[in-house]
């Protein structure tokens, strides 16, 4: 996590992942709470932390959870680097068998 605490998100981005064999150490070192994408999305304000978690029942399925304080920051983010954020997506296909977007959430507060 980024310095603001998790409890402070109030926008929440799901992705699943089945990662090709022989390249999960590799993919996690990537994916992980300090890894590529951390370090991009560190870049806005807004961006709060990433959580990799690893399916137990399916040895290659992992999830990442993306915080954020609101969808305006992640959309900011996004209209200020979509080169850069492009060129990693390119960069981390060849690991992965397929990627799907589970959702965006909001949190619900009060």
């Amino acid at each position: 996590m980024a310095i603001r605490e998790r409890g402070q998100w109030g926008y929440l981005i799901i992705w699943e992942y089945r990662v090709r064999a022989d390249v999960e150490k590799r993919f996690e070192r990537v994916y992980r709470s300090d890894g590529d994408w951390a370090r991009l999305l560190s870049q806005h304000e807004s961006y709060i932390g990433t959580e990799l978690i690893h399916n137990l029942k399916s040895a290659r399925t992992y999830v990442t959870l993306d915080f954020w304080l609101s969808q305006a920051g992640y959309d900011e983010f996004q209209g200020q680097h979509p080169a850069e954020y492009n060129a990693l997506d390119e960069k981390c296909e060849p690991m992965t068998e397929s990627e799907r977007e589970i959702g965006r959430f909001v949190r619900v507060v009060g």
